[in-house]
């Protein structure tokens, strides 16, 4: 029996075999199935080998609020509800989040049961920096709207993570080259099946290949950080007035955001000034 509450479980997005003992037993026992499409989610739950003589609902964008307060009400009855996505894990960008505020404001208690999730799989694919990442979640479809997305992020600091279909790839790539030209780009697709890749290159290098062999699968794309320019930053003066409110650590960390001198050479300047 599991308690009554919202269990958020993440289930495979490709490969049967990564769904978890605790995300079986989770699906099993809940009294209630939330999910996108209830056609979808039963076929999983025969390819998984559990039973469907349970009660399903589904919890998609446009019916969103209304279905969060019916779950709502029925776990204050005592009811266990399991809110899984078609695939991966739950509310990263797909319905969700409504409902676990919900839970929230009403103390009822919210579990996660973690898994496959294709954001981290590919970001674990790609060999661009994971230290610091930022997931922007599928690109826009009218050009405007994507240009005007891309001039937003252009200078973060990060790794950019985007969703994409792979009809629309090749056309994105060709909007992300004016914006992210000399930048490393990493497409992964139908990653955990049979046919996983994830091919790094330049947006020019990227268009040349999938307009010679168009992609197909599920895409999630990726945009290394900006490259540091040289700077003429006086490097002590930065150092001297950040080493006053921070750490070391956490001086050098900024610093080396504004600076193509190597992180090494700055902490070394860091602890002689911190010396001093």
């Amino acid at each position: 029996m599991l308690k009554s509450g919202l269990y958020i479980v993440a289930t495979p997005i490709g490969n049967l075999s990564d769904i978890s003992k605790r995300a079986l037993d989770t699906l099993s026992n809940a009294d209630i199935i939330a999910c996108e499409d209830t056609r979808v989610c039963k076929k999983l739950f025969s390819l998984l080998g559990l039973k469907t003589d349970k009660k399903f609902v589904c919890y998609e964008d446009h019916r969103e609020e209304k279905v969060a307060t019916t779950l709502i009400e029925e776990m204050r009855e005592g009811k266990a509800v399991a809110l899984i996505s078609d695939a991966g894990s739950p509310l990263i960008s797909d319905p969700g989040y409504k409902l676990v505020k919900l839970c929230k404001q009403e103390n009822i208690s919210v579990y996660a049961v973690p898994g496959a999730s294709a954001v981290i799989c590919a970001l674990e694919l790609s060999g661009l920096p994971t230290n610091r990442f930022m997931f922007a979640g599928f690109i826009e479809n009218k050009q405007k709207a994507k240009c005007d997305l891309f001039e937003e992020l252009k200078n973060i600091n990060a790794t950019l993570v985007f969703y994409e279909t792979a009809p629309r790839l090749v056309d994105t790539l060709k909007t992300m080259k004016n914006y992210f030209e000399n930048r490393e780009i990493a497409v992964a697709r139908e990653i955990t099946k049979v046919f996983e890749e994830c091919v790094n290159g330049t947006a020019d290098e990227l268009i040349a290949r999938y307009c010679q062999t168009p992609p197909k699968g599920e895409i999630v794309l990726m945009v290394a950080p900006p490259l540091k320019q040289p700077s003429n930053i006086d490097i002590k003066a930065e150092l001297k007035t950040r080493l006053k409110k921070m750490s070391v650590k956490d001086a050098v960390q900024e610093v080396s955001a504004l600076s193509s001198m190597k992180k090494s050479e700055i902490y070394a300047i860091a602890v002689e000034l911190k010396d001093e």
